[in-house]
């Protein structure tokens, strides 16, 4: 059995230098990161380990997350790396051939396609947007957030006012969301206007956000360079008037366009949407 396996991080028109290559850090154990043309593409791989990087063991570490996270980081670093001179398409981690031909032959298979979306994504970034609920004066432990502790409320469940009292409670709590949902849906139509595309990520947890108050959109815009000051100067705005009393909107970028480098996406520029 061979004693390597070819690590594939991203494909593009334009190879890094070869002193940036050497002076990256791919995955711990491997060889230093390096470059394989596939007709006018060109691929950053390194050699990696197969008795780590086998279908087996892999699997089994990228179960733990302190691996996972590890093997994510190296993954970011190497395509970081694969950027540096140009547009890249960034596979997804833990892309593996048996060797270096099998490489090639895969990304040559598609040539055609990767040219095409590398020349979409020439001259743009990915940023990412976040919109939370703005979190109210919440109810105090042991009340149900109409006044009344629990205590009170099991002396007299049946009272008709206090029925009263946790009904507009319910109301109130469903408007309220409501209303946040529909002000992070304008955030959304607002930031699509400066997009090439967009696209919605399933919103994140409580434990993930580390926050009470719930996320009510998590997106990605494709926004070009030449746009990119009027883009986070519309995000900026979010921090004042109506909406941003109901919803707190934050973005991050400008990162690499992982969000709108898949091969399988259908873009749909005239509604600024990609369909993921």
């Amino acid at each position: 059995m061979k004693d390597t396996l070819t690590y594939a991080f991203a494909v593009t028109r334009t190879p890094p230098p070869g002193d940036a290559l050497t002076a990256a850090a791919g995955h711990g154990g491997g060889g230093p990161l390096r470059v394989l043309r596939a007709g006018a593409l060109w691929l950053v791989v390194q050699d990696v380990p197969a008795e780590e990087f086998g279908e087996a063991s892999l699997g089994e570490r990228l179960n733990r997350p302190e691996e996972l996270e590890r093997c994510a980081r190296s993954h970011h670093r190497g395509v970081e790396t694969a950027a540096l001179s140009g547009p890249v398409v960034p596979l997804p981690m833990a892309t593996l051939y048996l060797g270096d031909g099998n490489a090639v032959e895969s990304v040559s298979a598609r040539e055609a396609e990767l040219c095409e979306l590398l020349d979409r994504l020439r001259g743009r970034t990915e940023w990412a947007v976040k919109v939370h609920a703005v979190e109210a004066a919440g109810s105090s432990p042991g009340t149900d957030g109409t006044g009344e502790d629990d205590a009170s409320a099991e002396r007299d469940p049946g009272g008709r006012a206090y029925l009263g009292r946790v009904s507009a409670r319910r109301r109130t709590q469903r408007d309220a969301r409501e209303r946040a949902l529909a002000a992070a849906h304008a955030v959304d139509r607002e930031l699509r206007r400066y997009a090439v595309a967009a696209t919605r990520h399933r919103p994140q947890s409580e434990h993930l956000t580390g926050r009470s108050a719930p996320q009510l959109l998590n997106a990605a815009y494709l926004v070009d360079d030449a746009e990119r000051a009027a883009f986070t100067r519309a995000v900026a705005g979010f921090g004042t008037g109506r909406v941003g009393t109901l919803v707190e909107t934050t973005a991050s970028g400008p990162w690499i366009p992982y969000s709108f480098a898949r091969l399988d996406q259908e873009w749909n520029t005239g509604e600024h949407e990609v369909r993921a």
